[in-house]
């Protein structure tokens, strides 16, 4: 689930970053880059949500079963969210780049 979410938002961003490239299609209208950029970051952060969520459940959970081990678990935890969130504002700045 993880790896297709991210795949999605690659592809989301790639397709905007080569929008303006690609000649129109006799169809319906392509999206701008402007709003493949915003669907990219919308998937980024829907992801980054859900892997946050599951991330603090897991270490409440964690803590539960071994208070002794709050400060590690902790530690882990920041650093995991820390993480995640600078994924979502990289994608945020192919937005304002795009």
């Amino acid at each position: 689930m993880k790896k297709t979410l991210m795949t999605l938002g690659v592809m989301a961003m790639s397709a905007a970053a080569y929008a303006d490239a690609v000649a129109p299609a006799a169809g319906p209208a392509p999206l701008s880059a402007k709003a493949m950029a915003a669907l990219g970051l919308g998937i980024a952060a829907f992801g980054c949500g859900i892997g946050q969520g599951i991330a603090t459940g897991k270490a409440v959970e964690s803590i539960a079963r071994q208070p002794e081990a709050v400060n590690d678990i902790r530690g882990a935890l920041l650093l995991g969210l820390a993480l995640m969130e600078a994924l979502t504002i990289y994608a945020l700045l192919v937005v304002f780049v795009v």
